[in-house]
């Protein structure tokens, strides 16, 4: 981490702005000797929670850039994604939903794919978007968004009934995907308002109004059909129930570049 390299950006911008160091830290929430300390590049202490409020307050952001093993990381998170999906496809099977794992569409010059599409035999709709953590909080809100609206056209293309649609972010676990979320509390609720509960409760019976919400990781492997299936092959197919490893135990600690960039 090049600490005095974000420690001279953050007084440039600070500067910039017309803003005493006490003015800085008042709009992000630290002291005006967390911001001299973080200035002068001495901030090993301050939490990144209390470094990113310091960025958020000049429109700027911090980016993580995690390094281990070259493309073994890779291979790590993606296996992390694919075991959210794999639990996100048993909850909604053993609750007699079908479920299409990477739907593609290509409509009207939107590409993309939904991690989880699955529909109900009352004709209700599924999209379910994974996280194994939260990044760009705006992009994530837009894109699951996105797919749900264009979900009754890539249902019809399926052949499958139209129904109502439920979107459903399903996050990993970890104290960082939920302090985020805490953080921007605001957006998330107003987007996905409804609780981990209903989210569950709208599966098991889509009756009622489909709901918008966030349901955690954890939640998924309490289900009985996870905690009672074993480990079973992965599948991509349609409806086919693929297995879950425990996410309980943590990877090795890896080494963390920071950098920071200007939103403008």
């Amino acid at each position: 981490m090049d600490r005095p390299r974000i420690g001279r950006v953050i007084r440039a911008l600070r500067i910039r702005r017309r803003w005493t160091q006490a003015e800085l830290g008042m709009r992000a929430g630290v002291s005006r000797s967390t911001i001299s300390r973080i200035e002068s590049g001495r901030f090993g202490r301050v939490a990144i929670d209390g470094l990113e409020r310091v960025l958020d307050a000049l429109d700027a952001r911090l980016e993580l850039d995690v390094r281990w093993r070259g493309a073994a990381l890779d291979r790590l998170v993606d296996e992390r994604h694919a075991t959210i999906i794999d639990a996100s496809v048993w909850w909604v099977v053993g609750d007699g939903w079908e479920a299409v794992v990477e739907a593609s569409f290509s409509l009207w010059g939107e590409r993309g794919s939904i991690d989880v599409f699955a529909r109900h035999p009352t004709g209700a709709l599924l999209v379910i978007e994974v996280k194994a953590s939260i990044g760009d909080v705006n992009q994530t809100i837009i894109g699951l968004d996105r797919k749900a609206r264009l979900a009754p056209q890539i249902a019809r293309e399926r052949g499958w009934p139209l129904g109502p649609v439920a979107r459903i972010l399903v996050v990993g676990e970890g104290t960082t995907s939920r302090s985020r979320i805490h953080r921007h509390e605001t957006a998330f609720r107003t987007a996905l308002p409804a609780t981990t509960s209903a989210c569950r409760a709208w599966v098991r019976s889509p009756v009622g109004p489909p709901p918008a919400g966030i349901v955690f990781l954890a939640s998924l492997n309490s289900h009985p059909m996870n905690t009672a299936r074993g480990r079973a092959p992965r599948s991509a197919g349609p409806g086919q129930a693929p297995s879950t490893p425990d996410l309980s135990s943590r990877s090795p600690r890896a080494p963390i570049a920071h950098g920071v960039r200007n939103r403008g």
